[in-house]
């Protein structure tokens, strides 16, 4: 079942600026609250400088709860001059327990199979968190806003809007989600990366 939508919405996704864990390959949940590194930050800052010179009409800024997502959030907020911004925790990362520093090939196939973490999230717990973030985002229709947050709650975001594929978004990579519903009621998601100039 998918998420649905009363009317057309539209609005961006970043994913976070990269962590050392991101930088070394080892997963990071939720459950693991690490800042940015340097390389991050620049990322972040470079970021905000490409949405600025896109004039991309943002209006606010909605990020989860862990210092790397409020981090790269207040960095582009900084560039873009202090929009409203409202911190919701239910954007955080799957909470993946000891999963947490593994390599991506130690854990693949249980995720894959789609076998819950030791002592974190199911995907079916994660989806539900994730719908009432989405929820949340759409208290801000009226807007245009920019949800910054992590990888995993980009691909769900995307698979409970009606996606298709696994998509993944990059450390620093922009995303607009575009919904739009047809006189029958009917949702359709479009998902672009916009391009820098």
């Amino acid at each position: 079942m998918s998420f649905r939508l009363q009317r057309p919405f539209n609005f961006y996704f970043v994913r976070h600026g990269v962590t050392e864990l991101n930088f070394r390959g080892l997963r990071c949940g939720g459950d693991l609250d690490i800042p940015l590194t340097d390389i991050g930050c620049d990322q972040a800052y470079l970021l905000a400088k490409q949405i600025q010179k896109m004039d991309l009409g943002i209006d606010c800024i909605l990020c989860g709860s862990l210092i790397r997502v409020r981090q790269t959030a207040l960095i582009v907020n900084g560039v873009l001059g202090g929009l409203p911004m409202d911190v919701i925790p239910e954007l955080n990362e799957r909470a993946i327990g000891e999963w947490n520093r593994k390599t991506m090939a130690e854990t693949e196939d249980y995720i894959a199979r789609k076998v819950p973490p030791p002592g974190g999230e199911t995907e079916e717990q994660f989806s539900e968190r994730v719908d009432l973030a989405l929820q949340r985002i759409v208290r801000h229709s009226d807007q245009r806003p920019l949800v910054v947050s992590s990888k995993g709650v980009g691909r769900m975001i995307n698979t409970r809007l009606g996606g298709e594929g696994n998509m993944q978004v990059s450390n620093g990579e922009i995303v607009e989600f575009m919904v739009s519903i047809n006189n029958e009621g009917a949702q359709a998601l479009g998902v672009r990366r916009p391009s820098f100039v």
